[in-house]
């Protein structure tokens, strides 16, 4: 369950952060404008391993839009932006990068079977 709980709290967590964008962009008299988010392609992962690269992954393209968001703030002189994005996002996109990458690089290590158990079990705490 430890993977199972390490996932469903990072998926709260990343909810909770499009709710603070949209309701920052609702303070500063933006629209929202919601739109259908397809379901992914892939919806199994053969092992622990692959689902951590598959989520480093989307935390990395995560990263990426907010760094452009940041740069179009930058060029329209937005300095409330810049700073709402920085500490609110950016920083914890790069702990978040390094953590999941700690964990793949650490699901390498232990490999299948007893280890994946093991790694599972210290997620639980």
């Amino acid at each position: 369950m430890g993977f199972y709980k390490y996932f469903k709290e990072a998926s709260e967590e990343e909810r909770e952060h499009a709710y603070k964008l949209m309701e920052y962009q609702n303070k500063r008299g933006g629209r929202v404008v919601l739109e259908d988010i397809k379901t992914p392609a892939k919806q199994t992962w053969a092992t622990a391993e692959e689902a951590m690269k598959d989520a480093l992954c989307l935390e990395k393209t995560v990263n990426e839009a907010l760094l452009k968001l940041h740069g179009i703030a930058t060029l329209n002189s937005d300095a409330n932006m810049c700073d709402f994005l920085e500490n609110h996002y950016l920083q914890e996109q790069v702990d978040a990068i390094k953590e999941i990458s700690d964990h793949v690089t650490n699901l390498k290590r232990v490999g299948e079977g007893l280890g994946v158990f093991m790694f599972d079990q210290k997620l639980k705490d």
